[in-house]
């Protein structure tokens, strides 16, 4: 799909699978999820850190999607691993300065915490794949 069109709800829906939709969905609730915070001399702070690193994550996938060699995927999905634990850290920074948000914030600090092991995995199965294929040579 087209970066300048966005997806319609039935079409995110089928494809809940993909990656790419999830981590762009990610990102969009972190936006939504930020806007709706009182911005104070704390929480502007809190609140840049976390759109950058929940829409990292999906930018970065996009790139490891589109990676040139191997070494390059390997490295973008490690990018997308940190930006998602970085994401679990700012969310867990907000509930502290908003702790009556903390049942919406628990909810992206659980797909953040999925999104990270999803790219641990895909990383380690990479490297394994990597150090196979240099065995065999």
């Amino acid at each position: 799909m087209p970066n300048d069109q966005l997806p319609s709800p039935e079409a995110a829906d089928r494809k809940s699978f993909d990656l790419e939709e999830r981590t762009a969905r990610f990102g969009e609730r972190a936006i939504v999820f930020a806007k709706s915070l009182p911005v104070d001399v704390v929480n502007s702070v809190l609140i840049g850190q976390l759109v950058r690193a929940a829409t990292s994550v999906g930018a970065n996938y996009c790139e490891a999607d589109d990676a040139e060699s191997k070494k390059d995927f390997r490295h973008k999905i490690g990018l997308c691993r940190k930006e998602s634990r970085e994401s679990k850290h700012w969310l867990r920074m907000i509930a502290a300065a908003e702790p009556s948000r903390r049942d919406e914030i628990r909810t992206l600090w659980q797909e953040a915490k999925e999104l990270n092991l999803i790219f641990g995995a895909i990383g380690r199965s990479a490297e394994k794949s990597n150090n196979d294929s240099i065995r065999k040579a």
